[in-house]
């Protein structure tokens, strides 16, 4: 068994695109790079690519097992897509913040949605739930292997091996890399990454309010991608040298961001990379160059990010309407 050819081969070389517009006062550069035209449609599929890759390799995984993951979506899509590759079963456990889109996509690939309804009782998380739900199908399922995407070195080196190093070929050293965190495999995986080339870039976290990485005290999280509610075993207190905190709603404005000013159309973490960017626009020296990781598109977002109503609702927050925004950036010329 091999996950080297076919839909496999085309996981990574995604663009780095100058963000001219919504930058454009600026007096340094930022580059995002656009995680979402990876095949599975998120930063995820490289991970998922390694860790399959590097299990198959020690021979952990074969043609009999039945590969499981707790993930909030986008991991989910990406295994289930490299697994209908395989031939391999796969089962994601999930929860309530996954959002609809994105289990059809995963049972469009053929992979099994297991949905935790009820958090943690001790935390009031859904996290600890669901990772209790991969051990009980692992001890149940013959033949089962958990990827463990929270403390597999595998996902890290994916990120060293393949996003890092591409952002090197492209641009050479950087001066600041925005990476969202959760799962801290990105982080992680850059973080080794320019060490090991000895560069002086300054790496920013971009965590949730209310997510306990890097110290923060634990609150509620409408969007799932950024942020945890138990630290994984990738965490790594020194992996970032600055870590900015953004709210649902820096989410939706960075999108909403992004489309008006860029065409692009990208997931909630993306928002909340570029609300970071925005936030420290004052501090980031004149001729730096900024790379902001956009880890998957927004299409998955429809009814959340770009709903009115449900922002509203669910945030309290009113965002402005496509036209409203359009209205005002005329007015604003």
């Amino acid at each position: 068994m091999k996950l080297e050819g076919g839909i496999a081969r085309a996981i990574g070389g995604t663009p780095l695109i100058r963000l001219e517009q919504l930058f454009r006062e600026e007096p340094f550069q930022v580059y995002g790079k656009l995680e979402w035209m990876n095949p599975g449609g998120s930063s995820k599929d490289r991970p998922a690519l390694v860790m399959l890759r590097e299990a198959i390799r020690r021979g952990d995984l074969t043609s009999e097992s039945v590969v499981i993951e707790s993930s909030s979506g986008n991991l989910a899509i990406s295994l289930a897509q490299l697994c209908r590759y395989l031939g391999l079963r796969f089962i994601c456990v999930v929860d309530p913040r996954t959002t609809e889109q994105h289990i059809r996509i995963i049972r469009s690939f053929h992979g099994e949605v297991d949905l935790v309804e009820v958090p943690d009782a001790e935390t009031g998380e859904y996290l600890p739930a669901r990772i209790r739900r991969v051990q009980e199908l692992v001890a149940s399922i013959p033949h089962a292997y958990w990827t463990n995407q929270y403390g597999n070195p595998d996902n890290a080196l994916a990120h060293e091996t393949m996003t890092m190093a591409e952002i090197g070929e492209q641009l050479g050293p950087i001066d600041y890399l925005f990476c969202g965190v959760s799962s801290c495999g990105t982080i992680r995986g850059c973080a080794d990454y320019v060490r090991r080339q000895g560069w002086a870039t300054r790496i920013v976290a971009v965590d949730a309010a209310g997510s306990v990485l890097f110290g923060g005290e634990k609150g509620p999280r409408k969007f799932p991608g950024l942020g945890a509610a138990i630290t994984p075993g990738l965490y790594r207190s020194d992996a970032a040298d600055r870590v900015v905190k953004v709210s649902d709603a820096d989410c939706v404005r960075g999108c909403r961001d992004l489309v008006r000013q860029e065409a692009i159309l990208a997931g909630a973490s993306s928002g909340g990379v570029i609300a970071a960017v925005s936030r420290l626009r004052a501090e980031i020296p004149a001729g730096a160059v900024c790379v902001a990781l956009l880890p998957d598109r927004g299409e998955r977002y429809l009814s959340t990010v770009f709903h009115d109503a449900w922002v509203e609702r669910e945030l309290g927050y009113r965002a402005e309407s496509a036209q409203e925004q359009e209205q005002a950036h005329v007015q604003g010329e």
